[in-house]
């Protein structure tokens, strides 16, 4: 049986709205589970606050928060003084990315949009950040939304799986590791996948992230996590190459 493209957005919008609804199981008792530190979230993963500070300064620049999920960056980058537009899928993730806009005191404004067809006028975005969303979608559909929505001269940073690296893609496939939930159909990105991209942003920029790093995944053993990050950066300046068999990739557009 051939999924097409609207079996698949439904597929994705029914799993992340039943995650969704098992997260907000978990903020009945109230809003203060809703509440973060910034620094927190920036450096809850190597890659995060890296790819935030492609986005420049945020203050006064209107930010579209693509496929917000539980809306913590949509709120980091309102505390950064962004006027910040968040849309997912999920009306259940939507839900929770406005509670948490509220509960810690910023304005953003949440919409449920498809990232293949977005509700948004032609240029409205200064900057565009998006964390896991990519690969649930059709690169070349989304590409051209997202070019469309993008004002001349605005960047749009994405955190993405990478699927460079054949041992990980077995590991991705076979292997039992904590936080391993995913749709039927997403797949992680390679260089093929993003040619649609780099046809409409042709000053793409690709930064690779967790290359022995990605070990973290087995476990938690902090000392030695930050030594595997101290020599991954070496090797990455070394031998730029070998972001293809990191784990994560940051990857950077540029309107022209």
């Amino acid at each position: 049986m051939i999924m097409t493209g609207t079996d698949r957005r439904h597929a994705e919008q029914l799993f992340h709205d039943q995650q969704a609804a098992q997260r907000a199981e978990s903020f009945r008792t109230g809003a203060a589970q809703l509440l973060f530190d910034t620094n927190a979230y920036l450096d809850h993963e190597t890659w995060v606050r890296f790819a935030f500070e492609q986005l420049g300064d945020l203050r006064g620049r209107c930010v579209l928060d693509y496929g917000c999920g539980h809306g913590m960056a949509a709120v980091t980058m309102a505390r950064a003084g962004a006027i910040v537009t968040a849309c997912d899928l999920s009306a259940g993730y939507v839900r929770e990315a406005r509670q948490r806009a509220v509960a810690n005191g910023v304005v953003v404004e949440c919409v449920v949009a498809d990232g293949e067809d977005l509700p948004f006028a032609d240029a409205t975005f200064d900057a565009i950040w998006g964390n896991a969303i990519l690969h649930h979608l059709d690169v070349a559909s989304a590409g051209r939304e997202l070019r469309r929505v993008l004002k001349p001269g605005g960047v749009a940073v994405f955190c993405e799986p990478w699927g460079g690296n054949p041992l990980l893609r077995f590991a991705r496939a076979l292997l039992p590791y904590p936080g391993k939930h995913r749709t039927a159909d997403e797949q992680p990105l390679t260089v093929s996948t993003l040619q649609p991209l780099r046809q409409l942003f042709p000053r793409m920029e690709l930064y690779g992230f967790q290359l022995l790093g990605m070990l973290r995944r087995l476990g938690t053993w902090p000392h030695f996590l930050s030594t595997l990050d101290a020599v991954d950066n070496r090797l990455l300046q070394w031998w730029p190459s070998l972001k293809n068999w990191c784990r994560y990739m940051v990857i950077v557009l540029r309107a022209c």
